[in-house]
Parts: structure tokens; sequence; C-alpha cells
């Protein structure tokens, strides 16, 4: 994380913590469950832009806060997240449940957004092809399911028993699993008010995910009014970590 400045800030009664590189027009991303990979993956997203990516309440570095519990709570904290930094117009991305706020936000404010990505998000509920729940991958078996090598993920996990390694991860964890508690898939209303997303969107998911499957990205691009669908060969879940150089020039095209 050398290559980032870290900024700190109280917000909604929540101690916030955020990274940003580079300089031009903003770029907010939005982390999935687990932050342990980091973000070194995303920097070239920073070349021609200010990417800023915020720890959201419960999760990584920022602060505890229970009354953040649902995904409305956590869209209304990441609204008033973007006022304090000033940014009224932006382009948004997100990974998995990073995509699902992302997603959440634009149908609650498309006009603040000029582009948004979407990388294998969470979120919406597909019948005929469901997402695995979390509880029910054994820890041994999870760098199969993040990455299409598991070497990948492997290496961002400790080789020996660290506890504050487990702690962090099984707090993150928890709150994914508070945040889809009443529905393990996600919201069930999402595909009802996708069509507010007005704003050109680009879908970015690995074939081989496991955590999400690709089957899904094809119900997400029926839903939205201007969607492009990238998907990656030989790739899983983890698609910046994996396959950083074809996901960030994607991605980086697609803002231009």
């Amino acid at each position: 994380m050398e290559h980032f400045t870290r900024h700190e800030a109280d917000i909604c009664g929540v101690r916030t913590v955020w990274l940003t590189a580079g300089s031009g027009p903003p770029l907010i991303f939005l982390h999935g469950v687990g932050t342990f990979p980091g973000f070194n993956a995303l920097l070239p997203l920073a070349r021609n832009r200010t990417l800023i990516i915020p720890y959201h309440p419960n999760f990584g570095d920022s602060g505890s806060q229970k009354r953040i519990a649902t995904i409305n709570d956590y869209v209304l904290f990441y609204l008033d997240y973007l006022d304090h930094l000033g940014v009224q117009h932006c382009d948004l991305a997100g990974l998995s449940l990073g995509g699902w706020l992302a997603a959440e936000i634009a149908i609650r404010q498309p006009a603040r957004l000029r582009r948004l990505v979407l990388a294998a998000p969470a979120g919406l509920v597909v019948s005929d092809c469901p997402a695995p729940a979390l509880t029910s991958i054994p820890p041994p078996d999870l760098p199969a399911y993040l990455t299409f090598n598991p070497a990948v993920a492997g290496s961002f996990f400790p080789s020996t028993p660290d506890p504050v390694f487990t702690t962090r991860l099984e707090r993150e964890v928890s709150a994914y699993l508070r945040l889809t508690s009443d529905c393990v898939q996600g919201n069930p209303q999402l595909d009802y008010w996708c069509h507010r997303i007005t704003c050109p969107t680009l879908l970015l998911w690995g074939e081989q995910d496991r955590i999400r499957p690709v089957g899904q990205a094809n119900a997400w691009q029926n839903l939205l009014r201007d969607a492009t669908l990238v998907r990656l060969p030989r790739t899983g879940h983890l698609l910046f970590e994996e396959q950083t150089q074809i996901a960030t020039e994607t991605v980086t095209i697609f803002l231009n």
C-alpha cells in the first residue's frame, strides 16, 4: 500500500479510512467482502484519475458501527461520504459487495454518476444461477473459489497461523452476513429498480468465477439500459488480482 495516501475522518459517527492515488477526475472504487488482497492491483487505474478507495464501515481499517447494518444504511453512508469529499459527479466502480453497493448508489442518484463499473457484482438474486453461501465454503477451499489459479489467491493468505489476519477477515465476513441476513443472495428488490441506472455501465466478469457465477452476468445485462459485458477467460472472482493488466486496461478504456 506504499503507493497510496491514507486519509481518515469521522463520517456518520464512523472512523472512516480511505486511500487515494493519482490525480485527475475522481474514480471511487468500492471493495468486496475481504480486504486481505490489498489494492495494489488497482493502481493502474490511477494513471489519469484520482483513485479513491474507502474501507466500508465494519470492514478493513474503518471503524465499526452497529447501526450501519443493511444495504440501505451502507448506501446512505456513502452518499454522505461523497458529500464529505465534495464529489458531486464521478465515475464509480465496485467489486462483488462493492459492485452491489455501486449499483444501489446508481439507482438512488443516477445523475451523480458519469460511468459505472460493476466487477462480478453481488446483490442480484438470480434464481437459476445462485451464488454459494460464504458459510458453505470450507476455509481450505477458499483460494480455489476466489481465483481460477488457487495459488494467486493463496498468496494473500498467511503461510502460518496469523490471529490478526483471521480476526480481520472474520469481522468482514460477519459484517457481510449481517448485511445479507434477510436474503443470502442479495436484494430481492434490486432487479425491480435497475432501470434507474442510466449511465453507461461496464460489467466485468471472470469466466471461472465460483463466488458470483458468470451466469449472473446476462441477468445484469438484461436489466441495465446501457451495459457492456466483458468476460475474462481463465479468471475467477478476484479478477483484478488474477488478470491485473487486462482488467485495469478494460476499465481504463471504458472510462475514457
